[in-house]
């Protein structure tokens, strides 16, 4: 279930989310994701927020689906960016074999520990034979709320990579780093990529 005082967070801080996260251009992970996917592919950009990497990848010739539990962020995204996002929570992943990539770039970190595999599960069947699922997440151990009110799950690398391996996936790629967010503060990272088999 969708958690209401991070959305909260998010909507009354949707403008300097969106300047945070303003970029020229794609960033490293956004650009090593962009160039796996076929032209024309569809991505969904789950928690897309305001709407940044959505833009970068339709200049890139991707058909990005973009979608937020934010009404602000989806404000921004529209208004922007010019993008045909949609409200939606995790519960709303949906489709079979319908994305060659899912950009899920630090959302799923707000979801309760024990959804997180369905989640994914539901994310690899969304996904195409040979798609790419990319993630993002902080790491650490437990659940707790940032200074802003906003609720993480953390986990570590190697539950990480079992969340992506038993949902069917192969990891292709980990990194690991720190970095300042939206609340301050600097905190450790995982991003991984997952890739689904071939029919």
């Amino acid at each position: 279930m969708a958690d209401k005082e991070t959305i909260a967070t998010y909507n009354a801080k949707a403008a300097d989310y969106a300047n945070l996260v303003a970029s020229d251009a794609p960033d490293t992970s956004l650009q090593s994701f962009i160039d796996l996917m076929p032209k024309g592919g569809r991505v969904l950009d789950l928690g897309c927020g305001p709407g940044a990497a959505s833009a970068h990848m339709r200049d890139a010739g991707l058909v990005p689906d973009p979608v937020d539990a934010s009404e602000g962020m989806i404000n921004i995204a529209t208004e922007k960016f010019g993008l045909d996002a949609r409200l939606g929570t995790f519960e709303d992943i949906s489709g079979e074999s319908i994305y060659a990539g899912v950009w899920a770039n630090f959302s799923l970190l707000h979801a309760a520990r024990e959804d997180l595999p369905r989640y994914v599960q539901m994310l690899h069947r969304a996904t195409q034979p040979n798609g790419i699922l990319h993630i993002g997440m902080k790491t650490g151990e437990g659940t707790d709320r940032d200074a802003i009110n906003r609720r993480y799950t953390y986990v570590t690398v190697d539950e990480l990579k079992r969340l992506i391996t038993d949902a069917g996936f192969t990891v292709s790629y980990t990194k690991e780093g720190v970095e300042r967010g939206m609340a301050g503060t600097m905190d450790p990272f995982v991003i991984m990529r997952g890739v689904k088999s071939g029919a």
